[in-house]
């Protein structure tokens, strides 16, 4: 049972009675009526990579996990509708591969995305690095079937893209991470399959000249910008610190540089052409310093490996505070400069490690300091810390959480935030579904 109990990071660790491994939605229900009866609590897992503790059971807690992997089936693919219906186990790469085998693209892209499984991005209303054009988990999906708290099943498995008859159900459980119901199976959206993409990392001069980038992208590009991540120096050193065979694609480092991807559907031999003129624009005008465009497959996955390796190479390093937040775009700059100007005047050796999304305003923001005995100090002051960060994005109209969820890791700090409607509004939604409190407990509320 051990490794059901733990979350991926290791910071959470609980107890359970069972761990038990369904075969279909019928079986989650019997287990679900037996755990309602019994007054047992009902932890809900797909491929426990979450970040936030969300799917891992409290500390000596009478709970039952519920660990939906078998459930890995695809129930109907529909290549006219563009949908393809699949039961929670399915990892995200699967989906990916489904797609891909008729013509087809999905598009939600995570690090994670061999082990995740889309009953757990559904819960947490995952992002990832196409947000940009293509929205979170709750814009991809269409329908969905339920386990309700009593073992009944709610089957909303609708594949329509209208449907104007009352309360859409489907949206109380995506973001809910179990607390309502397990998602045991969703109606997914598809899309025509990019044809062409053209890839380049983008030395800037800092984060005002990114978002003016991405700006000016957006402008002649249009929606074929679908991807924009930007990252700081530190954040990169880690990675060529910790992972083998990764190099600088721009040398030297600069102090932020940006990864931007356009693709189309129309095979396109001016699309590298096109972001290239783009990106000569931006050097004309001092917001971009140096550029490498991808010239093949290869150079394109290096760039990419380079981005998504950042979270590896700082659990490699060791423990850090990490923080999932967003802003509006138009003030990432601002907080990113305010923030560090609060922490190092407090902490005057902190180390900053900031990645993420800037095209939908998501950032990872992630403090430690890197002598190994000044940050396990360090890490016992996260409370502070966290106070520091959150009161500033609060400040600036934000999120503490972005696309993480809040679980165990920021169930208690959210109500700092939220306001007190909010929050009797939400425990108001959790008592009417689960009366008795027995799903996922302390995890949101």
């Amino acid at each position: 049972m051990a490794p059901y109990l733990t979350d991926w990071r290791g910071r959470y660790t609980g107890d359970a009675l069972a761990v038990v491994f369904p075969d279909d939605t019928v079986q989650v229900a019997e287990v679900v009526s037996v755990c309602a009866r019994a007054g047992v609590s009902i932890v809900p897992q797909g491929g426990n990579t979450g970040l936030c503790g969300g799917a891992t059971p409290l500390a000596r807690a009478r709970a039952v996990v519920i660990n939906l992997s078998r459930m890995a089936r695809v129930r109907a693919l529909d290549a006219e509708n563009n949908t393809v219906t699949v039961e929670a186990g399915c990892t995200l790469a699967s989906i990916q591969e489904i797609a891909e085998g008729i013509d087809r693209f999905f598009p939600l892209s995570l690090a994670s995305e061999g082990s995740c499984q889309v009953g757990g991005n559904l819960s947490t209303n995952a992002g990832g690095v196409q947000v940009l054009r293509y929205g979170n988990m709750r814009d991809l999906v269409l329908g969905l079937e339920v386990v309700l708290p009593d073992g009944q099943v709610w089957n909303g498995l609708r594949a329509l893209r209208k449907d104007n008859t009352g309360y859409d159900l489907k949206h109380l459980f995506i973001g809910a991470e179990g607390t309502l119901g397990i998602i045991t199976a969703a109606v997914l959206k598809l899309f025509p399959r990019p044809r062409a993409r053209s890839t380049a990392w983008v030395a800037v001069s800092g984060p005002t000249a990114a978002v003016g980038l991405l700006k000016a992208l957006k402008s002649t590009c249009g929606d074929r910008v679908t991807a924009f991540e930007i990252m700081g120096r530190p954040a990169l050193e880690l990675v060529f610190k910790h992972i083998p065979g990764a190099r600088p694609p721009i040398d030297p480092l600069p102090a932020w540089s940006v990864l931007v991807e356009l693709s189309d559907t129309v095979q396109q031999e001016g699309l590298s052409a096109l972001l290239e003129r783009a990106l000569a624009d931006a050097l004309e005008t001092g917001a971009v310093s140096d550029a490498v465009v991808a010239a093949s497959l290869s150079q394109t996955k290096a760039l990419w490996s380079l981005r998504e390796n950042i979270s590896e190479a700082q659990r490699i390093e060791g423990v850090s505070i990490k923080h999932d937040v967003s802003v509006p775009v138009s003030r990432v700059p601002d907080f990113i400069e305010r923030a560090g100007q609060l922490l190092e005047a407090r902490w005057p050796d902190v180390r900053i490690v900031v990645f993420g999304h800037i095209g939908d305003g998501n950032l990872h923001y992630n403090l430690s300091r890197t002598d190994a005995i000044d940050n396990q100090a360090f890490i016992g002051l996260t409370p502070e810390i966290n106070r520091v960060v959150h009161d500033l994005v609060n400040s600036l109209d934000g999120s503490i959480s972005a696309e993480h969820g809040l679980g165990q890791l920021k169930r208690d700090e959210i109500t700092r935030y939220k306001s007190g409607l909010e929050l009797d509004l939400m425990r108001a939604l959790k008592r009417t579904f689960d009366p008795n409190g027995i799903m996922n407990p302390g995890k949101v509320l």
